[in-house]
């Protein structure tokens, strides 16, 4: 059987089915990290984030990662480099700039991603975009804009950029440059490139998380702490991280990233639908505005389609 049937069977070819979890898992990956900052400092969230997620995948991976060794052995300068922008940077950047920004300038940031990974793209491999494809990043754009501003555009305007902005803002540099280079990743089964990725991210924290503890900040023990480390864990890094890395394989960086979009769109209705917040005008229309932005992102000519990446399949 070959591995994305045996993983989640036709879902696995689905890359909007999955692209769209991720947005959903990564929306919720912001709330609880800025929910978090008053139990769990930033780098005890991103190591045992990621330290949880590896133990509850080694055991699937295990196998495949015998298998593969010879090439992740032969291949770990790039495994370093994913680990390092993937796992690693980006999430200790996000919680930390968590503490000192609101959850609104790091949507608004955010949203900037997959303009960001339309650029890379065009800069490291010279990837041509269509008009559409351009137009149709604007336009989601500009629909995350509405849902985040609440279709004031004086807020946006008072927007000023400070640490936490700055800090998430490379962040998703990092992330731009880590989905650019996904098509360049081993040929290993998904399961063995994810645990790789995953240790270095823990070697690239775990100096970090020993700095805060050296400082006396340490996990305030609640149910609420325990949740969101179970929370992030789960969704934002083993379901949104394989997810998002099949999504690029199926159908590009570029076009994988217009999903992006979706997560503070997904964070609105979130708050809607679990803090009781009122729904707005801005929100329908930015709702619209982002998935006519994807959807124009997919009207392109077939001779400007982006290949397919495909890797080598492996028997489960």
């Amino acid at each position: 059987m070959r591995h994305n049937a045996s993983l989640l069977g036709p879902a696995w070819n689905s890359a909007y089915l999955l692209l769209t979890i991720t947005a959903m898992s990564w929306a919720g990956n912001i709330i609880v990290g800025r929910v978090a900052r008053e139990f769990v400092p930033p780098m005890a969230l991103s190591f045992w984030r990621w330290l949880v997620a590896l133990l509850l995948l080694l055991p699937f991976a295990w196998p495949h990662i015998r298998k593969d060794w010879p090439v992740l052995r032969r291949q770990w300068p790039m495994l370093v480099m994913f680990g390092s922008l993937g796992a690693g940077t980006f999430s200790a950047l996000l919680y930390y700039g968590l503490q000192y920004t609101t959850a609104l300038n790091v949507s608004v940031l955010n949203a900037a991603q997959a303009a960001m990974i339309l650029a890379m793209g065009m800069l490291i491999f010279r990837d041509s975009a269509s008009r559409s494809q351009i137009v149709g990043v604007l336009l989601s754009l500009v629909g995350v804009l509405a849902i985040v501003s609440k279709g004031d555009a004086a807020l946006l305007l008072g927007l000023r950029l400070n640490i936490g902005d700055a800090l998430v803002l490379l962040g998703g540099l990092n992330w731009a440059v880590y989905a650019v280079f996904l098509r360049k990743r081993p040929a290993v089964h998904p399961l063995s490139f994810f645990a790789a990725i995953l240790v270095v991210g823990l070697m690239v924290v775990a100096p970090l998380y020993l700095h805060e503890l050296s400082r006396g900040r340490r996990i305030v023990q609640t149910p609420e702490s325990w949740l969101c480390l179970a929370f992030v864990a789960i969704f934002p890094s083993l379901v949104a991280q394989m997810f998002f890395n099949r999504g690029v394989e199926l159908i590009g960086a570029a076009r994988a990233s217009q999903f992006l979009n979706l997560s503070p769109a997904l964070g609105a209705l979130f708050s809607i639908l679990l803090l009781g917040e009122r729904f707005g005008l801005y929100h329908l229309v930015g709702m619209v505005l982002v998935g006519a932005g994807i959807l124009l992102s997919e009207r392109r000519p077939p001779s400007q389609r982006a290949p397919r990446q495909r890797f080598r399949e492996h028997d489960s």
